[in-house]
C-alpha cells in the first residue's frame, strides 16, 4: 500500500478492531471511517448540519445517534486531529477557510514576488547565478528576462 492508504489504514484501526474480520463488518468499519475522516475536515460550524443530515441517512432514532455520535464519531474526529495535526492548523497563504459563505477553501491572488532580474542587470546568460542557486543565470534568475 502506498504512504496515504497506510495512514487511513491506521486511523480506521480502532473501528476495524471491533468487527469480526469479515467482509462486510470490515467495510462497514471502512465507511464509518471515511465518514468520520470527512467530518473532521469539515468546519466545527457546519458539522452539526452534516451529522443531522446523516442521521436521517442512516435511520436511526435520537437516542441511537447519540449514542454512536458519542461512542465512534467525537472520538474519530479527536482521533484524525491527534493522527493529522497539520490538517487543521490555519490555512497557508492563498487560501481562506472561513469565508462568509464558502464551505471550504477559496484561493485569493498571491502576493506578487518581485523578479530578480533587475538587480543583475549585466550578468551574463551562461555564467553562474549570482543567487548562488548552483544553476546558470539564463534557468535561474535570467529565466523572465527576455
Amino acid at each position: 500500500m502506498g504512504a496515504i492508504a497506510d495512514a487511513f489504514a491506521a486511523y480506521a484501526q480502532p473501528l476495524l478492531d471491533q468487527t469480526d474480520g469479515s467482509l462486510e463488518q470490515l467495510n462497514k468499519a471502512f465507511a464509518i471511517s471515511q465518514l468520520c475522516y470527512n467530518l473532521s475536515l469539515t468546519p466545527e460550524d457546519h458539522r452539526d448540519r452534516a451529522l443531522s443530515e446523516m442521521r436521517l441517512t442512516l435511520k436511526m432514532d435520537d437516542e441511537e445517534f447519540d449514542d454512536f455520535r458519542r461512542t465512534i464519531i467525537v472520538p474519530m474526529i479527536r482521533r484524525h486531529e491527534e493522527m493529522f495535526p497539520q490538517m487543521h492548523r490555519p490555512s497557508p497563504i492563498g487560501f481562506s477557510q472561513s469565508g462568509p459563505s464558502s464551505s471550504g477553501p477559496s484561493f485569493r491572488t498571491p502576493p506578487r514576488i518581485e523578479t530578480r532580474t533587475e538587480a543583475y542587470r549585466k550578468t551574463d546568460r551562461y555564467a553562474p547565478c549570482p543567487c548562488n542557486s548552483g544553476k546558470k543565470y539564463k534557468f535561474c534568475c535570467g529565466k523572465n528576462r527576455r
